[in-house]
């Protein structure tokens, strides 16, 4: 693994890593909400994802290595978010990846394609991805985000537990949990409030999309609820969609090796 700096237009500085095979067809790997890059560690550790694509992932402005500006402004933008996803692509010399975007990264996808298109992409995995704000499709896991935001250090501490939790049918290990929960943790409260209070976004742009897409989602989904899903490939002119049965919001972490073998077979059809 090389470890990137990318600086983004408005001047902060992200944490990005390269992964696997130089040569091999390439990947962009983009993290949810309050995770980091360490959440993709059973995709980039895989010895035939290794021999057979590149694969960079990055932390989030405001999570993991990445720059946590307190600025509200810095984080209202989809611009920003955007041109974020365009700095880490030129900054690793990515020509033509796959963008693979796990829950909050559907978001971050749609503000990339607002922004710059589609014509440097190969296509789209969206992983338990939030494409739309609707109420009634938002599972009970939220329900710990406003402890989330909180300053108390041990209201902060619950809510996030809380949240990890939900994000999974299939718990981790208590050492891979407390990692996570590491991570988690390292997001501050002033800027989880700053992204959750984010303007609404709408849904436009899933109709304009013409590339290959990929729609992953784990049936018992408690943050994102599968109807998500079924929105989301209705909107988007021949996507396919792949259902986990008794998985919930992390199938690439819950169910690596359907997810593994899943993601090689659609990057390697992508042109």
């Amino acid at each position: 693994m090389q470890s990137i700096q990318v600086k983004t237009p408005d001047g902060i500085s992200l944490a990005a890593q390269d992964w696997g095979n130089p040569g091999g067809r390439e990947i962009l790997f983009i993290h949810g909400f309050n995770q980091a890059h360490l959440s993709w560690l059973r995709q980039v550790n895989d010895p035939a994802l290794q021999r057979d694509f590149r694969m960079v992932t990055y932390d989030l402005r405001g999570h993991g290595m990445s720059d946590k500006p307190p600025e509200a402004a810095r984080y209202a933008d989809g611009k920003l978010w955007g041109d974020d996803v365009a700095a880490v692509m030129a900054a690793t010399n990515l020509k033509r990846p796959v963008l693979v975007g796990w829950s909050y990264g559907g978001r971050v996808i749609a503000d990339y394609l607002r922004t710059h298109g589609e014509a440097r992409i190969a296509g789209i995995n969206y992983v338990n991805a939030r494409t739309v704000v609707e109420a009634s499709m938002f599972g009970p896991g939220r329900l710990n985000f406003p402890n989330m935001q909180s300053d108390d250090l041990a209201t902060n501490i619950a809510g996030t537990r809380g949240f990890l939790r939900a994000c999974f049918a299939k718990q981790p290990s208590e050492e891979d949990f407390e990692a996570m929960l590491a991570f988690n943790m390292v997001v501050p409260a002033l800027v989880r409030r700053n992204i959750l209070g984010r303007p609404a976004e709408s849904s436009d742009v899933l109709s304009q999309i013409t590339c290959p897409v990929l729609i992953t989602h784990g049936k018992d989904d408690q943050v994102l609820l599968a109807s998500m899903a079924d929105f989301t490939a209705t909107k988007i002119k021949g996507a396919k969609l792949s259902f986990y049965d008794g998985v919930g919001h992390s199938p690439f972490w819950e169910d690596a090796a359907r997810f593994n073998r899943e993601l090689a077979g659609f990057v390697s059809a992508t042109r």
